[in-house]
């Protein structure tokens, strides 16, 4: 009878245990999620700085969220390691709910070590304060290089995007090799080779980066190099609104220039409100032009690019032109006014005055293929320069000068000087 009882005991015990049990685990979930929805957020919750040369520094964003019902205030950051510094941003800031800010976090290396720390967010309430993990290496010199460095996309309207090729150069004389890419950040997506590669020593590859905003306002994200662990920090920002094109100057003028020479001037293209996407670009006149430009040409946000902007005159005399630029800009098409004016070739001549008392002098000239020289003064020249404006482009001429005294006696020939006119 007793094995019986002591099986039915031990039974209850099992049991009450069991109930035991689950209640405490119950309990620790509970608390577990309540944890694991702080009312501050960081976005993302790391930041992985990758290989940084010793000095440089490399900058990357992070959003601080409020995903609490009540606004807070951030009333401190703390860093704990001082190879890393935050910016852009005011103390004390409140943030009322659903706000965030966005935070730029710099890496300086100063030793060849990895360098790990915390940055802390702390406000009125202890369950509001916010914490992210940050971690780099200091390197004397990087084995793979990036050109750009990092990219900013600037302003582009959501629903369109814009790409930014990338340059990865291996510095070293010996192969390396690159494992993999890993993209983050909202909209951002890099395209290229295919992952895992050997990379020769010396040569390149070319990634292309891609911005398509999914939302309005300023995003940060990466791309992570494995296998080498070089990071390039990315930031754009979403806008609704297309962007304005800006022609600086509006007219560019050339000025005198002689026929069949060609005067390049600078002309500066911006974009305000918006990025803006050049398709195409058209001169009205023929004697102006944009040597060496391509479209489509992407100028982001803020930004501007010059161009070359080439008149050759092809005869004498004023010459207007409009140069037009069509893009997605709402102030397509975009123009500038343009103008010249197309001189005559010259030849300005001048020697050395005579020794003896004279009244002036005269001007000869001749084709050096058969040369009778020909007077080009319709009187005495007084002076000791001469501007000779008959000339006949392609052509060489020889020149020579006389010294005429008081009573008319002229000298002779002086030395010959030949001039080819372009």
């Amino acid at each position: 009878m007793r094995l019986p009882q002591s099986r039915a005991q031990y039974l209850v015990v099992h049991s009450l245990t069991h109930v035991i049990i689950v209640t405490v685990l119950l309990g620790l979930t509970s608390s577990s999620l309540h944890a694991s929805t702080p009312a501050l957020s960081c976005w993302p919750r790391d930041l992985r700085f990758g290989e940084v040369t010793i000095g440089q520094k490399e900058t990357m964003l992070v959003t601080v969220t409020n995903n609490g019902q009540t606004s807070t205030k951030i009333s401190a950051v703390t860093v704990s390691n001082s190879e890393f510094s935050v910016s852009s941003i005011s103390l004390p800031l409140s943030l009322g709910a659903g706000q965030s800010v966005d935070v730029r976090v710099a890496f300086v290396p100063t030793t060849t070590r990895w360098a790990g720390g915390k940055i802390a967010f702390a406000t009125n309430s202890p369950d509001q304060t916010a914490s992210l993990l940050v971690g780099g290496t200091g390197v004397t010199a990087l084995p793979l290089s990036a050109h750009p460095a990092s990219i900013s996309f600037g302003r582009i309207k959501i629903g369109e995007s814009a790409t930014v090729p990338v340059k990865l150069t291996n510095a070293r004389s010996h192969p390396i090799w690159l494992t993999g890419l890993q993209t983050t950040g909202n909209g951002f997506s890099t395209s290229g080779p295919d992952f895992p590669l050997r990379l020769p020593g010396g040569t390149s590859v070319t990634l292309k980066v891609t911005f398509d905003p999914q939302a309005a306002g300023l995003t940060g994200g990466s791309v992570f190099v494995e296998g080498v662990a070089l990071n390039i920090p990315l930031t754009g920002t979403g806008t609704t609104s297309a962007g304005q094109l800006t022609i600086n100057p509006g007219t560019l003028n050339f000025g005198d220039i002689e026929v069949g020479t060609t005067e390049t001037l600078s002309t500066t293209l911006g974009a305000s409100g918006g990025s803006v996407t050049i398709s195409s670009a058209a001169s009205s006149n023929s004697q102006f032009s944009l040597p060496g430009a391509a479209f489509p040409l992407t100028i982001p946000a803020g930004q501007t690019v010059s161009l070359g902007v080439a008149f050759t005159p092809q005869n004498a005399g004023a010459a207007t032109g409009t140069l037009s630029f069509a893009s997605d800009a709402k102030n397509s098409p975009a123009s500038e006014s343009l103008t010249g004016k197309g001189t005559a070739p010259y030849v300005i001549l001048s020697w050395t005055p005579s020794t003896s008392q004279v009244s002036g002098y005269n001007i000869y000239r001749c084709v050096p293929a058969n040369c009778t020289y020909t007077r080009i003064n319709s009187s005495l020249d007084p002076d000791t320069t001469f501007t000779d404006k008959t000339v006949v482009p392609g052509t060489t001429y020889s020149y020579v000068t006389t010294a005429v005294n008081s009573s008319g006696v002229e000298s002779g020939y002086s030395n010959p000087a030949e001039v080819q006119v372009p």
